[in-house]
């Protein structure tokens, strides 16, 4: 009899194993099917945005669209690139994106470390009125800033669209949490030693928060890459057009009818290197994203 109970008990176990098997391998199906279905949602207008730069117009303008090209047509990246003159297009783009991330980096660098280490009356009533700045619409500092580009006679320069914007409240909180995690008895024995802030600064902080920075390098870039609104308002000429300005009516003809596949290929070859520092430095992101919000 006891080992019969024994036998049964032993089943019982296992079927209810089984089922929690079972339930555990639906669950993670489920989760996996809706990521995929996800990602397949996220991912289908990049692919029509690629299918779309290789078709011809006729194609394009069909009733019933073609999930896949009849005739690829590569030579649309070529007349892309010489309709929009994507190469002065990124040469002011990287101009404007290079010099603007130096300097909001040096910016960003110093003022974190004084908000992070140094001691002086008001700080903590300082940095919550920068914080609280962040509360305010962007779209009010865009016109007073914009006013005051007008009277310094800022339009149509390499400056207005560096300057205005060198600042970033949530670059400075970012790197400065990630400050925070630094140990202060590392500060106060180099104090000690009778080194600078400055040389502190540059051979302690800013190596342990590296990956902080290249992610902070990392949005700068992206941030500036993809601007619209201001340089459309501040910087329209040939001269310092941007990319995303300059794709906006380079592919429409007199009679304002639009060549849509040119279109899309110039907009792959500017998406391309935003994809790419994506996919290679994704992790510089992520780490120092993470860091920063954890004060160890």
């Amino acid at each position: 009899m006891a080992n019969e109970m024994n036998v049964m008990q032993v089943r019982k176990y296992r079927a209810q194993l089984a089922r929690q098997g079972a339930g555990k391998v639906l669950f993670y199906v489920g989760v996996y099917a809706f990521l995929i279905l996800m990602a397949l949602i996220v991912l289908f207008p990049f692919y029509w945005m690629l299918i779309s730069s290789v078709k011809s117009l006729d194609e394009y303008r069909l009733s019933v669209p073609t999930f896949w090209p009849r005739v690829i047509l590569l030579k649309n990246y070529v007349t892309a690139f010489s309709t929009a003159k994507l190469g002065r297009l990124f040469m002011n783009t990287m101009i404007v994106g290079l010099v603007s991330t130096l300097l909001s980096l040096v910016i960003t660098i110093l003022t974190a470390f004084a908000f992070a280490r140094l001691e002086f009356k008001g700080k903590e009533l300082l940095f919550a009125a920068l914080l609280a700045t962040m509360m305010i619409p962007g779209e009010l500092f865009t016109i007073t800033n914009y006013g005051t580009i007008t009277t310094f006679g800022w339009k149509n320069t390499y400056t207005v669209l560096i300057v205005p914007f060198l600042v970033s409240v949530f670059y400075i909180y970012l790197l400065r949490q990630s400050f925070l995690q630094i140990p202060n008895e590392l500060y106060l024995a180099a104090k000690v030693d009778g080194t600078k802030d400055l040389k502190y600064l540059w051979k302690v902080m800013v190596p342990l928060s590296l990956p902080t920075l290249i992610s902070i390098t990392i949005l700068k870039m992206m941030g500036a890459w993809n601007s619209y609104i201001w340089p459309r308002l501040v910087a329209n000429d040939d001269a310092h057009r941007l990319i995303t300005n300059g794709l906006r009516s380079a592919f429409t003809d007199t009679t304002g009818d639009v060549n849509y596949p040119v279109q899309m290929a110039a907009v792959a070859l500017v998406s391309l290197p935003l994809f790419l520092v994506f996919v290679f430095l994704r992790k510089y992101i992520m780490t120092g994203v993470s860091r920063s919000g954890i004060k160890g």
